[in-house]
C-alpha cells in the first residue's frame, strides 16, 4: 500500500483547477518526498517536452514511485476528447494518450482516463457516441499492453461529464472492452455523489479497481468534512486492495498547507488499517556517506 500525492508536471499550465502540487518538479519531488509520500501521481499535457529521464531520476532521489499518469488537462485545458464531434479532435487526443502510455511505460507507471472520455452531445447520438468510446478504449489498451501499461477508467460525477458516472456503467465499459489492461479506478469524491452506498459500490466493483483516489466531500483535503476515511480504507482492505491511494484535491489553501495535511491525517488511518508502524511527522532525506538518500523522522 502506498500513499500518494498528485503532481503536475511543467508543461501544464498552473492555474488554481488544476489538483495537482504544481511547478518544478526537483522542489515538487522535494517536498513530497521530505513529507512522507511513498509515490506521485503525475498529471501530464505534453510529455514530448519533458526530459523522461530527469523526471525518473528525481523521483528516485526523493524515494518516491511514479504509479499513475493522468490525462485530464487534455480534456481541461486543450479540450480534446474520443467523443468529440470533429474526428481531428477525436484522433489527436487518441495520439496525445499514447504519447502519454509511453512516458508511463518508461517510468513503470499506469494511466487514467476521465474527463478526456468526453461526453454525451446534441452533434451525435448515444449509441454513436459510446461505440466511439469503447473504440478509442480497445485502441488504446492494445496499444498499451505490450508496454506493461494497465488504463484505469475513472467514473465521474454528471457534474463534470454527462458519460460513464457510476462504477455499474464504468464495469460495463470495461466488460465491453474485454482488454485484461483496462480496468476501473475509484475516486471516492466522485462515488460519494454518484453511489447509493460508497461502501457496497466498493465491495460490488472491487474486482476490477486497480486504483484509488481520496477527497473529502469538498475535494479538500481528507479531513476537512464529512467522509470517514478510516472505515473507506478498512472496505478496501477488507476487498484485499493493496495498492495505491493518491490524493486528489483542490490546493486550497496553499498546496504546501494542502500535501502536509493530507498526509498528517492519512498516514495513521493506513497505518493502522493495514498494520504498518505509523511514521510521526514528515520525512528529511539527507544523504549518506553512499551518497545515497537516507530518511531521518522530524516531528511536525
Amino acid at each position: 500500500m502506498k500513499l500518494c500525492y498528485q503532481a503536475a508536471t511543467p508543461d501544464v499550465a498552473i492555474a488554481d483547477s488544476v489538483t495537482a502540487y504544481q511547478g518544478p518538479l526537483a522542489k515538487t519531488f522535494g517536498d513530497l518526498g521530505a513529507l512522507g509520500y511513498d509515490g506521485v501521481e503525475l498529471m501530464t499535457l505534453n510529455p514530448g517536452k519533458l526530459d523522461w529521464e530527469e523526471v525518473k531520476e528525481t523521483a528516485e532521489e526523493n524515494n518516491l514511485s511514479v504509479v499513475l499518469v493522468c490525462t485530464g488537462e487534455i480534456f481541461g485545458q486543450l479540450g480534446l476528447s474520443y467523443t468529440h464531434p470533429s474526428r481531428s479532435v477525436r484522433r489527436e487526443a487518441v495520439e496525445r494518450t499514447k504519447e502519454i502510455i509511453d512516458f508511463a511505460g518508461y517510468l513503470g507507471a499506469n494511466v487514467n482516463i476521465g474527463r478526456i472520455r468526453g461526453q454525451y452531445c446534441g452533434e451525435l447520438d448515444r449509441e454513436e457516441t459510446y461505440g466511439l468510446a469503447q473504440s478509442a478504449f480497445a485502441e488504446l489498451a492494445d496499444y498499451a499492453a505490450p508496454k506493461k501499461v494497465d488504463i484505469a477508467l475513472e467514473t465521474v460525477t454528471i457534474m463534470q461529464t454527462n458519460f460513464i458516472n457510476t462504477l455499474a456503467e464504468g464495469a460495463a465499459m470495461v466488460d465491453r472492452v474485454g482488454r485484461p489492461n483496462f480496468r476501473l479506478m475509484m475516486d471516492i469524491f466522485h462515488l460519494n455523489l454518484e453511489e447509493k452506498d460508497v461502501y457496497e459500490a466498493i465491495r460490488a466493483y472491487s474486482s476490477y479497481n486497480i486504483h484509488v483516489h481520496l477527497a473529502d466531500n469538498n475535494r479538500r483535503y481528507p479531513g476537512q468534512c464529512g467522509l470517514d476515511f478510516e472505515k473507506i480504507l478498512a472496505v478496501f482492505k477488507e476487498c484485499g486492495y493493496d495498492g495505491n491511494y493518491c490524493t486528489e484535491i483542490f490546493q486550497l489553501p496553499s498546496m504546501e498547507e494542502a500535501a502536509r495535511e493530507s498526509i498528517r491525517y492519512l498516514r495513521p488511518i493506513a497505518d493502522r488499517v493495514y498494520g504498518r508502524s505509523t511514521q510521526c511527522g514528515p520525512i528529511s532525506r539527507n544523504r549518506d556517506d553512499s551518497g545515497k538518500r537516507s530518511r531521518e523522522g522530524i516531528q511536525i
